[in-house]
């Protein structure tokens, strides 16, 4: 998973542990993507309502190297025309912090995925609901 490395979980005596990685834009997709499911689920969350997931064009060009699953962050945007498009926030580096500030989404690439061109539908992840 990119960003979001290295994960740790684990439990010491009664009391569970995550340990996240130190990027902060990588800390913030661990804790949405991986801690926060986890936590519901220890809180006994029977059958939680899965995250919003919708296809939308993609207006920027992506870079992905295929082989491992990709949030990138993005801003969903309703059109005129009343169709929602996406478009990257910005540089995707796990330290860079305004393309987080900037988003209201993820854009989930698939470990297959290689680059993505504009025109191309995505899988986005809106952050409402999920922050």
């Amino acid at each position: 998973m990119k960003p979001g490395k290295p994960i740790a979980f684990g439990r010491f005596g009664p009391a569970y542990f995550f340990g996240l990685p130190g990027n902060p834009v990588s800390v913030m997709v661990t804790f949405y993507q991986v801690v926060q499911p986890a936590l519901r689920a220890l809180m006994g969350a029977v059958d939680p309502d899965p995250p919003l997931l919708v296809r939308d064009i993609c207006e920027t060009r992506l870079r992905k190297k295929p082989g491992r699953l990709e949030f990138q962050r993005g801003v969903l945007e309703r059109q005129p025309s009343g169709a929602y498009v996406v478009r990257s926030s910005g540089h995707q580096g796990a330290g860079v912090l305004r393309s987080m500030s900037e988003a209201n989404c993820f854009i989930i690439l698939p470990l297959e995925q290689g680059d993505v061109e504009p025109g191309t539908a995505v899988e986005v992840q809106p952050f409402a609901g999920l922050v």
